[in-house]
């Protein structure tokens, strides 16, 4: 207003200027927020990762995060204490102060007592193993009222499993070094080199899948010199693993004759068979198992889901194999885990990204709200199951998790 004209600015102006456009109040930035994040000591047998390396507890706290690293965590992937220390975190002696974080970053999942010292509104991201599992595991979890992510669903942009598919990659390439180190035992395989010698016809490897695994596999072993057998019920994944790979190579479907042909005179067999939910789908009977050559390898990398083939049953990295009708079987479930430097620093470069843009966007319900693919990651929120798998297993109410981040505000 002014002393010349008591109205109001909005009414003293022409009629035309009312009607304008005006300028739009945009929304207010979000608010970072400031996160601790704990690093708890796996205590899940053989398994030696770490979700968080060093370099990764550097860069979340030159963005303003604290990060709490029980002692001795790196300890079996070769990061040293003095290395967290040096990098920014806080290095703890007992497993119950870590566990006062906002966010729990574990590799296997949670035992009886680590779900004990769980604490409401906590976000816990880690494996879940569903094949592992049993009702009463989910209904521990969900009484104590957190967030839950699990490795195994979690997406990228691209819509890719993005744990799945490092752990896979490495998975593939490892199985055939651990194939190529059995098969030249001479009390477990045939006392061959792998890949075989000039004048020698080469080893020959079956792999049952043509996923990320197949494929990883099958590049390894080609280039060690082997003749490598795709086998997989998909033809456009068999069509997308030769154009990943660059050349032609033998491919089939699930054809039972061809299939028992081939393992007739393979070397190594590599289960690489993946399921969307629950345990994978029986491919290699016990009688196609007999048909194999004595002092023959095979590897069940699906075990982690139930396993692919009849005879496999889980083992450990400390006894790692078994014999079944001369078959040397190798059904360790968390592959990965026998490479955990490597292993740790994959993990290390897809959670990183995510605790930060946790960060960024002022807490876990804001980013799930707005990332899609992590959203899938989550089979329990704040104490509601949201995995559709698990309610079907074991009778337990759930509700979807998109519908409850609409009702989010």
């Amino acid at each position: 207003m002014t002393m010349e004209d008591p109205r109001p600015d909005y009414i003293r102006m022409s009629p035309v200027e009312r009607l304008m456009p005006q300028e739009e109040m945009l929304e207010v930035a979000r608010q970072p927020s400031s996160l601790l994040i704990g690093v708890p000591k796996e205590v899940s047998l053989q398994e030696n990762r770490v979700s968080l390396v060093p370099d990764g507890v550097a860069l979340l706290c030159r963005n303003g995060h604290q990060v709490m690293v029980e002692a001795g965590a790196g300890v079996t992937a070769h990061f040293t204490d003095h290395a967290y220390s040096e990098a920014g975190a806080q290095v703890v002696y007992s497993p119950r102060d870590v566990y006062k974080a906002d966010i729990i970053l574990k590799v296997g999942p949670a035992n009886r007592a680590e779900i004990e010292m769980f604490r409401p509104k906590q976000t816990v991201i880690s494996a879940i193993q569903i094949a592992m599992q049993c009702e009463e595991y989910f209904r521990a979890v969900l009484s104590k009222k957190v967030t839950a992510l699990a490795f195994e669903t979690i997406r990228d942009k691209t819509n890719q499993l993005a744990i799945i598919r490092a752990m896979s990659e490495i998975a593939g390439s490892t199985s055939i070094f651990i194939a190529a180190d059995y098969l030249a035992s001479s009390e477990f395989g045939r006392g061959e080199m792998f890949g075989g010698f000039t004048g020698i016809t080469p080893s020959e490897v079956v792999i049952i899948g043509a996923g990320t695994v197949g494929e990883f596999a099958a590049r390894s072993a080609i280039g060690l010199g082997a003749l490598v057998k795709v086998f997989d019920n998909s033809v456009y994944r068999l069509r997308r693993l030769q154009s990943n790979l660059g050349m032609r190579v033998f491919t089939s479907i699930l054809h039972p004759k061809a299939l028992v042909e081939s393992l007739r005179t393979a070397d190594v067999l590599i289960g690489a068979i993946h399921a969307r939910e629950g345990k994978t789908p029986c491919i290699i009977s016990e009688g196609m198992i007999m048909q194999m050559k004595d002092g023959a390898v095979a590897i069940d990398v699906s075990i982690d889901q139930g396993g692919c083939f009849e005879t496999s049953k889980p083992t450990t990295h400390k006894s790692p194999v078994y014999k079944v009708h001369g078959v040397t079987h190798y059904a360790v479930p968390n592959i990965p885990s026998k490479v955990p430097h490597t292993a740790s620093q994959a993990l290390n470069n897809i959670i990183v990204p995510i605790i930060l843009d946790i960060g960024s966007e002022g807490g876990i319900e804001n980013m799930l709200k707005r990332d899609h693919g992590v959203r899938q990651g989550v089979y329990i929120y704040n104490g509601i199951l949201t995995n559709q798998f698990i309610s079907k297993s074991y009778n337990i109410p759930f509700q979807d998790i998109s519908l409850l981040m609409a009702a989010f505000h």
